[in-house]
């Protein structure tokens, strides 16, 4: 009787899970991903890096995938439709991660896994965040322990970065290097330590100070001596002399799928190096009529050397460039009202690039932080090497990294409401998020952020660097461009320093397609944008507009189409 019984239960088992329906088979496959943990994050507070890590994480991602596609989408809802397609999506890098082996080239020109420690450098607010923090630096040589078998693997393969990126490559590592005690006590990562809140008492401060000065002594140093010799004895003189990824094994194959992930399109290298040309040309021809406008005697080339050399350009001072940053933000967010419906609750700072990355780091970031920390997000300001840092750039800069750019769009994902799962809150995708940032340079001249000539064309020359990027990328990735042909090409077409013009070419030598996720999704933007404003005339309103662009969140530029499409007919109803 009682295997009988056993049986039937077995089998009403069974039978409840088929009969529930596609938004609860989803519900289920959602929540099983978000509470997946391929590690113990006690043991590894900084993550794992194994080949066996990877490739498990594969295997999981494909068993998820065979499950997501025997779901009927006809009865789920909008939010659980795109819930649907972005699981597949990110299931599918983690495929594609795993199959093209990408963990076994974890450097680039400006960051690698080493350099990712610094963005832990912030204020400590309280006892059990500064142990929390010491605890995640003693893991360190682990940490290096994990990625150096994969970097001589890819050594071994054929795909490491190429040589020609890592020109000054030795500031990310020889700066966390003391050469006396002197040094350590100013140590970069010791400074959250050394600047401890006055709730922290004296006696735990002291105690903390003692173990950050041991941990650095017997676990961060060494790891980044270990770093060092590694890279300089063995990895540098090993690295391949071709820059294209095209010409590593299976590099044309990985370059396509690349195209694809960061374009979340179905696009061709030709496609998009045409379409490049396309938008240097259209950018040009609004270039030439400012340069009319100023009265500017000379050649487009003279107008670029008069940019990149004359002092009204350029701050003296990290502070100077620092406090025009700050007052443009200001300036943005007065405008938020009028071209926005929903505004994050996350405020944001304006903050140098810290001193042990700023060398071979861009001109500017933005840095966000974890929902329900008390640190704000913040627009780094890269204040290294002044004389490359114009000031004409800055407000196109400031709307891009800070508002409305990614500080809004990244706050309101992280807000999303308990409807959108998890790990949609948590993503991001470059066509989306990258799209947005250079459409809002776009919307900034509606907000009045350009004031002067100048600085309308220097919207118009980041505007024209993430055409040429089109281009180059391509060029480097499917077409064997050089490296001076693309430092040329960038050159002559933008008003760029040298220094930043060489710092991101070796930025796309090192991460094939990214780049092309900027104009791609802001054409894309600005295009739904224009087909809204035809189909509905008078009636087009902005901050509905951005509404149904960001309401969701995160989203390929599929799905952004069709959403905007489906809102323009609601709307003439």
């Amino acid at each position: 009787m009682n295997k009988v019984l056993s049986l039937l239960l077995m089998m009403g088992c069974h039978l409840a899970i088929y009969a529930q329906s596609p938004s609860e088979n989803l519900q289920a496959i959602i929540e099983e991903v978000q509470d997946h943990k391929g590690y113990d994050s006690k043991t590894y507070p900084m993550g794992l890096f194994s080949k066996a890590y990877f490739e498990a994480e594969s295997t999981f991602a494909k068993a998820q995938l065979e499950k997501l596609a025997t779901i009927s989408e006809n009865t789920l809802s909008e939010t659980e439709t795109i819930s649907l397609a972005l699981l597949r999506f990110k299931l599918q890098e983690t495929v594609d991660y795993a199959t093209y082996e990408c963990y076994l080239n974890p450097l680039l020109s400006d960051s690698g896994f080493h350099s990712s420690w610094n963005y832990m450098v912030r204020p400590i607010t309280n006892y059990e965040q500064a142990i929390s923090y010491l605890n995640k630096l003693k893991v360190l040589p682990d940490v290096v322990d994990q990625y150096i078998p994969l970097l001589r693997e890819g050594l071994e393969k054929g795909v490491s970065q190429p040589r020609v990126i890592f020109n000054g490559y030795e500031s990310t590592y020889d700066t966390h290097i003391p050469k006396n005690d002197n040094d350590i006590k100013n140590h970069f990562f010791m400074q959250p330590i050394t600047n401890l809140p006055d709730n922290i008492t004296p006696k735990q401060k002291k105690k903390l100070q003692g173990i950050a000065d041991m941990v650095l002594r017997k676990k961060v140093i060494p790891s980044f001596e270990r770093i060092k010799a590694f890279f300089e004895e063995e990895y540098y003189p090993k690295t391949r002399k071709a820059i294209g990824v095209s010409e590593t094994p299976n590099g044309r194959a990985y370059y396509q799928n690349r195209i694809n992930y960061y374009t979340t399109l179905d696009l061709t290298a030709d496609q998009i190096h045409q379409k490049g040309l396309e938008e240097v040309a259209r950018i040009k021809s609004e270039m030439k009529k400012i340069i009319a406008e100023v009265d500017f005697k000379g050649s487009f080339a003279d107008f670029l050397e008069f940019l990149r050399t004359d002092e009204q350009f350029y701050a003296k001072t990290p502070e100077e460039i620092l406090m025009i940053a700050r007052d443009m933000a200001k300036r943005a967010d007065a405008q938020l009202p009028r071209f926005f419906k929903t505004l994050p609750r996350k405020p944001y700072g304006v903050a140098p690039v810290p001193d042990a990355i700023a060398p071979k780091y861009t001109t500017g970031r933005y840095v966000g932080s974890a929902k329900g920390s008390t640190d704000p997000g913040y627009y780094w300001v890269n204040t290294y090497d002044l004389p490359s840092r114009p000031l004409y750039v800055l407000p196109s800069l400031t709307v891009h990294e800070a508002v409305p750019g990614h500080h809004l769009q990244g706050s309101l994902n992280q807000e999303l409401g308990d409807s959108i799962p998890q790990f949609r809150r948590n993503m991001y995708l470059s066509a989306f998020g990258e799209g947005w940032g250079l459409y809002c340079e776009f919307l900034a001249e509606e907000m009045g952020m350009y004031t002067t000539p100048y600085e309308r064309f220097g919207k118009l020359t980041y505007e024209m660097w993430r055409a040429c990027r089109l281009v180059v990328d391509t060029g480097i990735h499917a077409k064997g461009w050089t490296r001076d042909q693309v430092v040329n090409y960038m050159a002559s077409n933008t008003a760029l320093s040298l220094h930043e013009i060489n710092t991101e070419t070796d930025r796309y030598i090192s991460w094939p397609g990214q780049a092309l996720s900027y104009k791609i999704g802001e054409i894309k933007i600005r295009e739904l944008r224009t087909e809204a404003e035809n189909a509905l005339g008078a009636a087009f309103d902005i901050r509905a507009f951005h509404e149904v662009i960001l309401e969701q969140g995160t989203v390929t530029l599929e799905i952004l189409e069709k959403r905007v499409k489906d809102w323009i007919e609601e709307s003439k109803k």
